[in-house]
Protein backbone atom coordinates (compact mmCIF):
# COMPACT_ATOMS: atom_id res chain seq x y z
CA UNK A 1 0.00 0.00 0.00
CA UNK A 2 1.65 3.51 -1.15
CA UNK A 3 1.10 5.97 1.97
CA UNK A 4 2.00 9.79 1.15
CA UNK A 5 2.28 11.93 4.75
CA UNK A 6 2.98 15.60 4.15
CA UNK A 7 3.81 17.88 7.40
CA UNK A 8 3.25 21.84 6.90
CA UNK A 9 3.89 24.62 9.43
CA UNK A 10 0.41 26.73 7.79
CA UNK A 11 0.77 29.77 10.46
CA UNK A 12 -2.82 30.14 10.44
CA UNK A 13 -5.00 27.22 9.06
CA UNK A 14 -8.29 29.67 7.99
CA UNK A 15 -5.85 31.87 6.24
CA UNK A 16 -4.08 30.04 3.95
CA UNK A 17 -6.67 27.35 3.47
CA UNK A 18 -6.79 28.45 -0.55
CA UNK A 19 -2.94 27.03 0.03
CA UNK A 20 -3.47 23.86 1.61
CA UNK A 21 -6.57 23.07 -0.43
CA UNK A 22 -4.35 23.68 -3.40
CA UNK A 23 -1.17 22.06 -2.14
CA UNK A 24 -3.82 18.80 -1.74
CA UNK A 25 -4.96 18.82 -5.17
CA UNK A 26 -1.37 18.71 -6.21
CA UNK A 27 0.35 16.41 -4.07
CA UNK A 28 -2.73 13.95 -2.91
CA UNK A 29 -1.05 12.95 -0.17
CA UNK A 30 -2.90 10.40 1.59
CA UNK A 31 -2.98 12.21 5.47
CA UNK A 32 -1.13 15.53 5.55
CA UNK A 33 -0.41 17.18 9.12
CA UNK A 34 -0.05 20.83 9.90
CA UNK A 35 1.09 22.96 12.49
CA UNK A 36 0.51 26.11 14.09
CA UNK A 37 -3.18 26.36 13.11
CA UNK A 38 -4.42 28.87 14.90
CA UNK A 39 -8.03 28.18 15.41
CA UNK A 40 -10.40 26.68 18.31
CA UNK A 41 -11.84 23.45 17.54
CA UNK A 42 -14.82 24.88 16.63
CA UNK A 43 -14.06 26.94 14.08
CA UNK A 44 -11.46 24.72 12.28
CA UNK A 45 -12.17 24.94 8.51
CA UNK A 46 -13.53 21.03 7.90
CA UNK A 47 -15.49 21.65 5.30
CA UNK A 48 -12.99 21.66 2.78
CA UNK A 49 -10.99 19.03 3.72
CA UNK A 50 -13.85 17.16 3.32
CA UNK A 51 -14.56 17.93 -0.08
CA UNK A 52 -11.25 16.71 -1.19
CA UNK A 53 -11.24 13.38 0.75
CA UNK A 54 -10.22 13.87 3.90
CA UNK A 55 -12.87 12.67 5.76
CA UNK A 56 -10.78 11.46 8.87
CA UNK A 57 -9.33 13.87 11.14
CA UNK A 58 -7.73 14.91 14.99
CA UNK A 59 -7.05 17.85 15.96
CA UNK A 60 -6.09 20.04 18.84
CA UNK A 61 -6.46 24.20 18.77
CA UNK A 62 -6.74 27.24 20.31
CA UNK A 63 -7.38 30.67 19.41
CA UNK A 64 -4.64 32.65 17.76
CA UNK A 65 -1.79 30.26 19.13
CA UNK A 66 -0.04 27.02 18.45
CA UNK A 67 -2.75 24.09 16.89
CA UNK A 68 -1.78 20.91 14.91
CA UNK A 69 -3.92 18.98 13.43
CA UNK A 70 -3.88 15.18 11.39
CA UNK A 71 -5.91 15.39 8.44
CA UNK A 72 -6.50 12.05 6.64
CA UNK A 73 -7.95 10.23 3.21
CA UNK A 74 -7.79 6.89 5.16
CA UNK A 75 -9.70 5.97 8.41
CA UNK A 76 -8.21 5.67 11.61
CA UNK A 77 -8.13 3.05 14.02
CA UNK A 78 -7.85 5.04 17.17
CA UNK A 79 -6.38 9.04 17.90
CA UNK A 80 -5.61 10.74 20.56
CA UNK A 81 -4.79 14.71 22.14
CA UNK A 82 -2.22 14.84 24.29
CA UNK A 83 -0.93 17.56 26.18
CA UNK A 84 2.94 18.46 27.58
CA UNK A 85 4.19 20.05 30.07
CA UNK A 86 1.24 20.52 32.46
CA UNK A 87 -0.17 23.44 29.52
CA UNK A 88 -3.10 22.54 27.52
CA UNK A 89 -1.16 24.36 24.69
CA UNK A 90 -2.21 21.55 21.55
CA UNK A 91 1.15 20.92 20.31
CA UNK A 92 0.60 17.32 19.85
CA UNK A 93 -1.86 14.65 18.23
CA UNK A 94 -1.36 11.51 17.13
CA UNK A 95 -3.68 8.75 15.51
CA UNK A 96 -3.03 5.12 14.32
CA UNK A 97 -3.95 4.57 10.32
CA UNK A 98 -4.67 1.35 8.88
CA UNK A 99 -1.82 -1.83 9.32
CA UNK A 100 -0.94 -0.26 12.77
CA UNK A 101 1.14 2.67 11.78
CA UNK A 102 1.41 5.44 14.91
CA UNK A 103 1.17 8.77 13.24
CA UNK A 104 2.78 11.71 15.49
CA UNK A 105 1.99 15.25 15.24
CA UNK A 106 4.03 18.03 16.71
CA UNK A 107 4.55 21.09 16.99
CA UNK A 108 7.83 21.97 19.30
CA UNK A 109 7.70 25.45 21.41
CA UNK A 110 10.02 27.70 19.53
CA UNK A 111 11.60 28.89 22.61
CA UNK A 112 11.39 32.80 22.45
CA UNK A 113 14.88 34.75 21.58
CA UNK A 114 17.06 34.28 24.39
CA UNK A 115 18.70 30.72 24.86
CA UNK A 116 18.67 30.59 28.30
CA UNK A 117 16.44 28.98 30.88
CA UNK A 118 17.41 30.95 33.71
CA UNK A 119 15.83 34.31 32.54
CA UNK A 120 13.70 32.96 29.46
CA UNK A 121 10.38 31.33 30.53
CA UNK A 122 9.70 30.48 26.66
CA UNK A 123 13.21 28.55 26.22
CA UNK A 124 12.91 26.60 29.86
CA UNK A 125 9.59 25.59 28.61
CA UNK A 126 11.23 24.22 25.06
CA UNK A 127 13.49 22.22 27.10
CA UNK A 128 11.10 20.79 29.37
CA UNK A 129 8.54 19.88 26.71
CA UNK A 130 11.86 18.10 24.69
CA UNK A 131 12.93 16.17 28.03
CA UNK A 132 9.02 14.95 28.51
CA UNK A 133 8.77 13.51 24.90
CA UNK A 134 12.28 12.03 25.20
CA UNK A 135 10.85 10.25 28.19
CA UNK A 136 7.65 9.48 26.78
CA UNK A 137 9.12 7.82 23.41
CA UNK A 138 12.00 6.27 25.43
CA UNK A 139 9.40 3.37 26.72
CA UNK A 140 7.32 3.58 23.42
CA UNK A 141 10.06 2.94 20.55
CA UNK A 142 11.34 -0.68 19.49
CA UNK A 143 12.92 -1.99 16.47
CA UNK A 144 9.69 -3.47 15.52
CA UNK A 145 7.31 -0.99 16.06
CA UNK A 146 5.67 0.91 12.75
CA UNK A 147 5.40 4.80 13.71
CA UNK A 148 5.72 7.65 12.19
CA UNK A 149 7.01 11.33 14.11
CA UNK A 150 6.29 14.39 11.77
CA UNK A 151 6.18 17.91 12.57
CA UNK A 152 7.84 21.57 13.16
CA UNK A 153 10.08 20.49 15.98
CA UNK A 154 11.61 23.57 16.18
CA UNK A 155 15.38 22.43 16.06
CA UNK A 156 18.00 22.51 13.56
CA UNK A 157 20.53 19.70 14.49
CA UNK A 158 22.94 19.32 12.50
CA UNK A 159 25.59 21.92 10.88
CA UNK A 160 23.95 21.32 7.26
CA UNK A 161 20.34 21.93 8.68
CA UNK A 162 21.41 25.31 9.15
CA UNK A 163 22.78 28.64 6.31
CA UNK A 164 25.83 29.32 9.23
CA UNK A 165 26.13 26.67 12.21
CA UNK A 166 29.11 29.37 13.28
CA UNK A 167 26.50 32.23 13.83
CA UNK A 168 23.93 30.19 15.00
CA UNK A 169 25.13 28.56 17.71
CA UNK A 170 23.49 30.75 19.79
CA UNK A 171 20.75 31.52 18.66
CA UNK A 172 17.53 29.54 19.54
CA UNK A 173 16.90 26.28 17.41
CA UNK A 174 20.47 25.85 16.72
CA UNK A 175 21.89 25.69 20.07
CA UNK A 176 23.97 22.92 21.97
CA UNK A 177 21.57 22.44 24.17
CA UNK A 178 18.39 22.48 21.98
CA UNK A 179 20.25 19.92 19.40
CA UNK A 180 21.51 17.57 22.51
CA UNK A 181 17.86 17.26 23.69
CA UNK A 182 16.05 16.18 20.19
CA UNK A 183 18.92 14.33 20.09
CA UNK A 184 18.31 12.11 22.82
CA UNK A 185 14.60 11.98 21.33
CA UNK A 186 15.80 10.78 17.94
CA UNK A 187 18.14 8.36 19.87
CA UNK A 188 15.08 6.82 21.45
CA UNK A 189 14.52 4.85 18.19
CA UNK A 190 14.25 6.94 15.31
CA UNK A 191 15.16 7.09 11.55
CA UNK A 192 15.45 10.54 9.60
CA UNK A 193 13.75 10.07 6.78
CA UNK A 194 14.65 13.08 4.85
CA UNK A 195 18.07 12.30 5.81
CA UNK A 196 17.86 9.18 4.41
CA UNK A 197 17.40 10.69 0.92
CA UNK A 198 19.63 13.35 1.25
CA UNK A 199 22.64 12.67 3.34
CA UNK A 200 25.43 15.10 4.89
CA UNK A 201 26.78 17.15 4.00
CA UNK A 202 24.08 17.67 1.38
CA UNK A 203 22.38 21.53 3.09
CA UNK A 204 18.61 21.31 3.39
CA UNK A 205 16.04 23.79 5.07
CA UNK A 206 12.55 24.08 5.42
CA UNK A 207 12.33 27.21 6.92
CA UNK A 208 13.22 31.06 5.73
CA UNK A 209 12.46 33.90 7.71
CA UNK A 210 10.18 36.52 6.79
CA UNK A 211 12.58 39.25 7.45
CA UNK A 212 14.39 38.36 4.48
CA UNK A 213 13.24 40.79 1.76
CA UNK A 214 14.66 38.45 -0.90
CA UNK A 215 14.57 35.18 0.94
CA UNK A 216 16.24 33.04 -2.15
CA UNK A 217 19.00 35.33 -2.50
CA UNK A 218 19.93 35.33 1.11
CA UNK A 219 19.13 31.87 1.58
CA UNK A 220 19.29 32.21 5.10
CA UNK A 221 17.50 28.70 5.83
CA UNK A 222 16.94 26.41 8.68
CA UNK A 223 15.48 22.36 8.82
CA UNK A 224 12.86 23.19 11.70
CA UNK A 225 10.50 20.83 9.82
CA UNK A 226 11.16 16.91 9.81
CA UNK A 227 9.65 13.06 9.34
CA UNK A 228 11.02 10.36 11.26
CA UNK A 229 10.38 6.76 11.11
CA UNK A 230 11.31 3.80 13.00
CA UNK A 231 13.98 1.33 11.89
CA UNK A 232 10.69 -1.11 10.54
CA UNK A 233 9.67 1.39 8.42
CA UNK A 234 13.01 2.44 7.06
CA UNK A 235 12.69 -0.54 4.23
CA UNK A 236 9.47 1.35 3.13
CA UNK A 237 11.00 4.94 2.44
CA UNK A 238 10.22 5.55 -1.68
CA UNK A 239 10.67 9.30 -1.66
CA UNK A 240 10.89 12.79 -0.41
CA UNK A 241 10.31 16.37 -0.91
CA UNK A 242 10.75 19.73 0.48
CA UNK A 243 8.65 21.45 -1.63
CA UNK A 244 10.67 25.16 -0.85
CA UNK A 245 8.67 26.71 -3.93
CA UNK A 246 5.91 27.42 -1.44
CA UNK A 247 8.17 29.50 -0.16
CA UNK A 248 7.17 32.09 -2.91
CA UNK A 249 3.68 31.40 -2.75
CA UNK A 250 1.29 34.46 -2.16
CA UNK A 251 0.77 35.03 1.72
CA UNK A 252 3.02 31.93 2.16
CA UNK A 253 3.82 30.47 4.96
CA UNK A 254 7.76 30.73 6.34
CA UNK A 255 7.97 26.93 6.46
CA UNK A 256 7.42 24.57 3.10
CA UNK A 257 5.65 21.35 3.33
CA UNK A 258 7.65 18.42 3.60
CA UNK A 259 6.36 14.85 2.16
CA UNK A 260 7.82 11.13 2.30
CA UNK A 261 6.13 7.99 0.26
CA UNK A 262 6.52 4.94 1.65
CA UNK A 263 5.54 1.34 0.40
CA UNK A 264 3.61 -0.60 3.40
Amino acid sequence: MRLRLTTWNINSVRLRIDLVTGLLERLQPDVICLQETKVPDPLFPLKPFHKLGYAHHVIAGQKGYHGVAILSRRPFEASERRNWCGKEDARHVHATLEGGIELHNFYVPSGGDVPDPAVNDKFAHKLMFLDEVAGWFSGRCHPEGRMVMVGDLNVAPSEFDVWSHKQLLDVVSHTPVEVEKLTAIYDTGWVDAVRAFHPEPEKLYSWWSYRARDWRASNRGRRLDHIWVTPALKPALRGVQILDEARDWEKCSDHVPVTVDLEV
